[in-house]
């Protein structure tokens, strides 16, 4: 998909993932990961990896956009739309983000690179029946 296949606000996510990566914390793998979610109160959080000498205490870029967007809008927070950016050619939400996605953002869409290329794919392909508190 070109830059251009992307809506506006798509775009500007894509911009500010790419420039939040920049800040990653990555002592151990050098793989800095940005990310920025669009909320339905039209907030846009961004947030970067950030590495522990415990490997288990490790952050995503993903996690981290939506715990600042939490933290400034509140438990009820549901997040429309998730961009992902590192400079390798292929980077996915991991298993643990696609989860913490669903359950904040059930309708989102993700933006992210595959092979190369940006593609943009609802949560429900990449995470198929989530485990969610909802019915």
């Amino acid at each position: 998909m070109a830059d251009d296949e992307l809506t506006a606000a798509e775009r500007a996510l894509v911009a500010a993932a790419r420039d939040v990566a920049g800040r990653a914390y990555v002592p151990a793998s050098g793989f800095r990961v940005g990310s920025a979610v669009l909320t339905e109160a039209g907030g846009t959080y961004a947030g970067c990896n950030v590495e522990n000498a415990s490997y288990g205490l490790t952050i995503c870029a993903e996690r981290s956009a939506i715990t600042a967007a939490v933290a400034a809008e509140g438990p009820r927070t549901r997040v429309t739309a998730v961009a992902v950016h590192a400079e390798a050619d292929s980077c996915s939400p991991c298993g643990a983000c696609r989860q913490v996605i669903a359950e904040v953002g059930p309708e989102a869409v993700v933006v992210y690179r595959r092979d190369g290329r940006l593609v943009r794919r609802a949560i429900a392909e990449l995470l198929p029946d989530a485990f969610t508190f909802r019915r």
